[in-house]
């Protein structure tokens, strides 16, 4: 079991570890409930140091990005961020990551830490039409950086204490590489995994005690706490944003997960699956992810059926929790066609019992 550069400190504050895409990770420290609350109301500090993080490089990157990701990255400018996936050649997802584009020959892909070792195999693969050169062309980075997500409506506020450059007000989907904490070459961008604005700043393993210093003594004022992947969770729930291996899969097409948005059908970009995806698109699909909150009391999980009136199964649970913000259970479940308007009653079937829930637009959370 591997450890982030953050371990000894997760353990020193009282944090209830558990095992997660291969690390040690924090899952929650004063409790999910109170660091959610905090994170919409303050600002929540989390360790995503087990991310993963790959390179490419060179003349061609542009070139092999376009054709392995369903977004169009060739409207990316330098500074920028985009949010894409990786078709997998057979209609589903490999994975979903953020694309950056550091320069017009330096590209930085990140992607969910469960995946790595099946994401890093693919992109080698498809590597080789391009003539990348592996470790110096298509680089797998995740070793060697650490990776913090400052959360919440205090976040920039208080990050802007260590920084000379202006980093509030930056646009949603940008990133800067500036000196911060007195650490050169940081990568801090505004992407965000819990709609409650933010940012995230990629180091250097060897500064991350330093950093993480830094960031909690310039928050002090601000309210800020550490926060889990419990947290995260239902952050990230209550806005609708997807989660690899519950909300998509090597199963589930991007036009099935309503990510028909960063699926790009550009006639100067050839991607994989492009014509499958695109039949999709124009012929429509027969199930359809969507956001929703129980009516009757009762919480919603993963691969609970959801039936209709007449107890007909008409789709499945993906995610599901209780709204720390709305006192509800909610979730996200694919539903067949018919059933995908907002407003529309649906049943959940928690433990022999039927319960009532109502389809919603994202996020679940509007507040």
């Amino acid at each position: 079991m591997k450890n982030t550069p953050f371990a000894e400190i997760h353990k020193g504050l009282g944090a209830r570890m558990v095992p997660f895409a291969g690390y040690l990770m924090p899952v929650e420290y004063s409790g999910i409930i109170d660091e959610h609350v905090n994170v919409r109301e303050n600002m929540g500090v989390f360790d995503v140091s087990h991310m993963g993080e790959i390179w490419v490089k060179g003349p061609k990157a542009l070139d092999y990005i376009q054709y392995i990701t369903s977004n169009d990255a060739s409207v990316l400018t330098i500074g920028k961020v985009q949010y894409s996936c990786f078709p997998n050649g057979k209609g589903g997802i490999v994975d979903d990551l953020l694309v950056y584009k550091i320069d017009d020959e330096i590209y930085l892909l990140v992607v969910n830490a469960a995946n790595l070792e099946k994401d890093w195999n693919w992109l080698v693969e498809q590597s080789k039409d391009f003539g990348l050169i592996v470790d110096k062309e298509l680089i797998n980075a995740s070793e060697e950086i650490a990776q913090l997500a400052i959360q919440g409506p205090k976040a920039l506020e208080a990050m802007q204490k260590l920084t000379s450059e202006k980093v509030t007000g930056m646009e949603f989907y940008s990133f800067r590489v500036i000196e911060f904490a007195g650490i050169k070459d940081v990568i801090f961008s505004i992407t965000g995994y819990t709609g409650a604005g933010g940012c995230e700043i990629y180091i250097q393993n060897n500064d991350a005690g330093k950093m993480w210093n830094a960031v909690f003594e310039a928050g002090e004022e601000f309210g800020v706490k550490p926060a889990g992947l419990g947290t995260r969770d239902t952050l990230r729930l209550e806005m609708g944003y997807c989660l690899y291996g519950n909300d998509i899969n090597d199963n589930t097409s991007p036009i099935e997960a309503g990510l028909g948005w960063i699926t790009k059908f550009n006639e100067n970009k050839n991607f994989i699956d492009k014509e499958y995806l695109l039949r999709q698109k124009m012929e429509g699909v027969s199930k359809r992810l969507k956001g929703f909150v129980m009516i009757d009391r009762g919480i919603p999980r993963q691969h609970y059926e959801v039936v209709n009136t007449n107890g007909e199964i008409i789709g499945e649970v993906t995610s599901g929790t209780m709204s720390p913000m709305m006192k509800k259970g909610i979730g996200m479940a694919y539903l067949n066609k018919g059933y995908w308007n907002e407003g529309t009653e649906i049943f959940i079937r928690i433990r022999n019992k039927i319960l009532k829930a109502e389809v919603v637009k994202f996020p679940i959370f509007k507040g």
